[in-house]
């Protein structure tokens, strides 16, 4: 095996936070233009349209498709960790950049997959904050020689700071 891409500083940099962002408070017209969006050319469930007909679900009121980003058009706050640098998604680097650690140096990347976990639904009047965190490590031998795992969480809670989604996203560089 050659030697790890993982530096000291990359082992101290796992679990920071890197970003932060507070959604506008989520309104029943943001839910409607989503759904109506995501739906299309089908029409949109009436939970997510009509008041009357989803107080009589198990939701009891309006709530948002599962998919629904609170952050797509703007946010109330936002936060970087390390501010002055220029994310730049094509650059190998730009975890460690972010998190304001010298990077593994690596050429090629690729999109590992992400999973994905549920909580409460969001509804109108909820305000939603996202933390994105540096998750560990990995490397493995491949054919093209050492491949360096990363992880990236991030977790939007609702302001009674329930869960509302987690996502775990997984890059993999060379």
């Amino acid at each position: 095996m050659t030697d790890s891409s993982i530096s000291a500083a990359m082992r101290a940099a796992v679990g920071v936070e890197l970003a932060r962002q507070v959604s506008h408070p989520v309104s029943a017209s943001d839910i409607r233009r989503w759904a109506l969006a995501v739906y299309w050319p089908e029409p949109a469930p009436q939970l997510f349209l009509s008041e009357e007909y989803a107080r009589r679900t198990v939701h009891r009121g309006v709530v948002a498709p599962e998919e629904f980003n609170p952050f797509a058009w703007s946010c109330a706050e936002t936060w970087a960790r390390n501010p002055e640098a220029v994310s730049d998604p094509n650059d190998p680097d730009n975890t460690e950049i972010q998190a304001g650690v010298p990077g593994p140096g690596l050429t090629f990347q690729l999109n590992g997959g992400m999973s994905v976990e549920y909580g409460d639904r969001m509804r109108p009047g909820d305000v939603i904050t996202g933390s994105r965190c540096l998750g560990p490590y990995t490397e493995r031998e491949g054919r093209l020689g050492l491949m360096l795992f990363s992880t990236a969480e991030e977790t939007w809670t609702n302001q009674s700071g329930r869960l509302v989604k987690r996502t775990v996203s997984t890059l993999i560089r060379y």
